[in-house]
């Protein structure tokens, strides 16, 4: 754990310690230190800030972190996740935070400890100035494997009137994003010695013709009506496996689909697409066995571009010099779970997601210091407020 333990309210100290604190999600790199030092770290500052703080986990070594600030309505929710992807083959100290014309690098600085520095810092600030209603912090784990911390959040029941996640938009004000579905497809062919065409049956080759088809899906996909954000769905196939030796007729082949679905579309409309898919490579190969399965799935989502939540955060971004603008979140991320639960949530944070993962990680301090200002100023306005958007 980083050694800095002061509660101070300046967010570039605190993307230091969150960076110099190891998070690296253990179900995406063997070793990974979780969520726990880091989870501790924010309670501790958080409870100095004056909030109720609460740590939330089926599994303790991967704990959740819910901090409340005030009583009643209405209820303003601030989101980051604490986990990180790996660190091989970075070319930065992963957990060493530089500071370089303007930058600061680590793993995590930009995805999304930028982020959640900013959001501490200015509920610290609206915490410390005093404010109506109630302010909400819930910071999760493994949003970047399987979102177990913001499923266990949100199925426990942490609600609110509007949420702002803090994922990296470069300071775009983010109200729509594209879920996914994957998709085992499994073939099973006949094996056989390579010299026996007469009773050997190629899955691979029934693989091949699959795939093939899957570009009649994508023409099909973009010939839709676009979503004005998000433009086209999308399907693409992520892994395949198969076959034993050269020599040897292939038995079985798996591949592993990923379908970037829109708003609206679900699980069930991504298996009819992929049932004629099949049946247009069972006319062309009839011997051809192959059984699908959805092996996980997440919404897209979205908040009207002229919901009270987006034109109350766009004003203050202008209000603190930022320009206002709105923008499509290309990732799946899990403002879906708040907006599954009828909690409008929008993106907004430091960094852009081009930086997210890479070898080089890093945020620019300025907009670390602008969100900030943004979230202070929606804040206090919010809280303010009589009526939630």
């Amino acid at each position: 754990m980083s050694e800095f333990h002061a509660p101070s309210r300046d967010p570039i100290e605190l993307l230091r310690a969150l960076i110099e604190t190891p998070s690296v999600n253990p179900s995406l790199e063997p070793g990974g230190a979780g969520e726990t030092a880091i989870a501790a770290l924010c309670e501790e500052w958080l409870a100095a800030w004056g909030f109720t703080v609460e740590t939330v986990a089926d599994d303790p070594r991967r704990p959740s972190v819910v901090a409340h600030h005030g009583a009643g309505g209405p209820t303003l929710l601030f989101n980051g996740h604490l986990d990180t992807v790996g660190v091989a083959d970075m070319t930065v100290p992963p957990f060493t935070a530089i500071t370089e014309r303007g930058r600061m690098t680590g793993r995590g600085a930009c995805d999304m400890k930028g982020g959640v520095a900013a959001l501490l810092a200015a509920a610290a600030d609206v915490a410390a100035s005093g404010h109506e209603g109630t302010l909400v912090v819930a910071l999760s784990a493994d949003e970047e494997h399987a979102s177990i911390g913001m499923e266990r959040l949100v199925t426990g029941g942490l609600r609110a009137d509007a949420a702002i996640v803090c994922e990296p938009t470069s300071l775009a004000v983010m109200p729509a994003h594209k879920g996914f579905v994957w998709v085992e497809v499994r073939f099973t062919g006949r094996a056989a010695h390579g010299s026996r065409p007469d009773v050997g049956i190629d899955a691979i080759r029934h693989a091949g013709g699959f795939l093939a088809e899957l570009d009649r899906l994508d023409e099909d996909l973009r010939a839709r009506d676009p979503h004005p954000l998000l433009g086209f769905g999308s399907i693409h196939a992520g892994t395949i496996a198969g076959g034993t030796a050269a020599s040897v007729y292939p038995e079985h082949c798996t591949l592993l689909l990923e379908r970037r679905t829109l708003p609206g579309e679900s699980a069930k409309r991504v298996m009819a697409e992929l049932d004629e898919v099949a049946a247009r490579t069972r006319a062309t190969h009839a011997e051809v066995a192959l059984e699908m399965e959805v092996t996980l799935e997440r919404p897209g989502t979205e908040v009207a571009a002229d919901h009270t939540l987006v034109r109350r955060l766009l004003e203050s971004a202008r209000r603190v010099g930022i320009e206002p603008r709105i923008e499509p979140m290309t990732a799946w991320v899990d403002a879906a779970w708040l907006n599954e639960v009828g909690v409008p949530a929008v993106c907004f944070g430091p960094g852009s997601i081009a930086q997210a993962h890479s070898a080089d990680e890093w945020v620019p301090l300025d907009e670390v210091r602008g969100c900030t200002t943004a979230l202070r100023d929606f804040a206090s306005r919010f809280l303010a407020s009589s009526a939630a958007p």
